[in-house]
Order: structure tokens, then sequence, then C-alpha cells
């Protein structure tokens, strides 16, 4: 079966402190299988990874994971992903998971997703690519990093025009809906391999 679409989540390798997290890493899993979609991700079966790509699984969505060697043993690498690929380092992971995806999506994580969140929003506002990019803003989580992107922004590090690249909503089915319109009607050409 050929995915429907396919969607690059970004979140945490640990649980966290907040259950209603753990409910919604479930959701966005379930909303992928349910809408025929592949999910693609670092290919870890801990914390709120683990949970979506259980999710997807189990709602009958085909999951990608990608992963480098030094993470198999730390991350539990998750066997039994669609298709698991161990690469030699974290840039080729991120340039396949890239490569793999046809929009973003960002979760409640911690450095680890903050980074990959800034890097695909970076080479979209390069133009490497032009796929769509979200972060779902469940509880708030991410209100002070907002803040503060908010502030870049009057201080002119920034411009409006970078903030309207990445789509932020606190309701997973309606900003998952809105990633996977915007991805399927996205004309422009990618080729991530200069990255």
């Amino acid at each position: 079966m050929t995915p429907s679409f396919s969607l690059c989540v970004y979140c945490g390798s640990r649980l966290g402190a907040v259950p209603d997290f753990i409910e919604l890493a479930q959701q966005v899993g379930r909303w992928i299988g349910a809408h025929k979609g592949q999910l693609v991700y670092g290919g870890g079966n801990n914390g709120l990874m683990g949970v979506v790509a259980d999710a997807t699984l189990e709602a009958g969505g085909r999951v990608v994971g990608i992963i480098p060697h030094a993470l198999v043993d730390r991350e539990f690498a998750k066997l039994d992903c669609t298709e698991l690929h161990v690469v030699d380092n974290m840039h080729d992971r991120k340039r396949m998971m890239a490569e793999r995806a046809d929009a973003f999506l960002a979760l409640p994580g911690g450095i680890g997703t903050l980074e990959e969140l800034f890097e695909v929003w970076t080479w979209r506002q390069l133009g490497y690519h032009d796929k769509p990019v979200g972060i779902l803003n469940a509880q708030g989580y991410y209100d002070p990093l907002l803040a503060f992107l908010a502030a870049s922004v009057r201080h002119g590090y920034m411009n409006d025009w970078q903030m309207d690249l990445v789509r932020v909503g606190s309701e997973a089915g309606q900003l998952l809906g809105e990633l996977a319109q915007a991805a399927t009607t996205r004309t422009g050409a990618v080729d991530l391999s200069e990255i």
C-alpha cells in the first residue's frame, strides 16, 4: 500500500511528566494510521517516540524508523517498524527523515526535538524544501518558545514571514489535517541531497 502522505514527527525520547502528552502522541499515531498515512520518525522505542509509532502501527499506518548506530541500544531501536533504517550518524538520520517526509510536526520534546524542528524550519526558509512544518502546541507547551520567537521578530532578528512558515495549532486532528492537505497540494520540487 502506498501511503496517502508521509509525516515526520519529532518528539521526546522520554514520556515526560504530563500524562496528557502520552495521549496526545497516541492521538497523532492513530490519526496517521486512520488516514492511511506513514509516520517517519527517529526509530526509537522509548518515550513519546515509541508511543506515536505503536499507535500508528496499531491503526494500520506504516512506520519508517531511522536511527543511527550509536543510538540503537540507547533509544532501544523499534524493531517492528514497517521499515527500520540504521544509519551512520545523526546527519544521515535527519537527512533521510526529511527526504522520506511530505510534512513535519513537532510534539512535546527536549533539545533533540527543538534542534530537528529548527533545522527543517531553517531549511524551509532557505528554500531547500517547501514542505509544511507544524508545531502541536498542546496545553501551551510551546508558548514560552513562541513568545521568545515573537521577541526575536520585535528585535529585528527574524521577520513575520519566517514565523508564517510554521503552522501552530493546539488541536491534533485539525493541525494534522492542515499539514496533510498542504503536503498533498504543494508544487515546489524538493532536493535535500545538497544539505
